[in-house]
């Protein structure tokens, strides 16, 4: 009994092919994850570019209706100055 035991607790050192062919399936499988993943970050990074790059166009649009939406007003004003002194002189167009 003491025999059959001490054999059961060995360990098998034999490496055999089904174990190698598990182990290369395991590294291609963490390698094309990882190229996937390398592929990702890839489009990740070219579609945020795209993001700011948009985004900075877009700011200096905002800026430049910004600008004019200030020189409208002051055109504005201008006008309505114009139109005030002529009603209070008692003057028509």
């Amino acid at each position: 009994m003491a025999e059959d035991n001490s054999n059961s607790w060995r360990l098998n050192r034999q490496v055999n092919l089904s174990v190698l062919i598990q182990l290369v399936l395991l590294a291609s499988l963490i390698v094309g994850s990882w190229v996937n993943l390398q592929r990702q970050l890839d489009l990740l990074q070219r579609d945020v570019t795209m993001l700011l790059t948009s985004q900075k166009d877009f700011q200096q649009k905002l800026e430049l209706l910004s600008a004019k939406n200030i020189s409208y007003e002051y055109r504005l004003r201008a006008v309505e100055k114009v139109l005030t002194k002529v009603d209070v002189s008692g003057k028509a167009f």
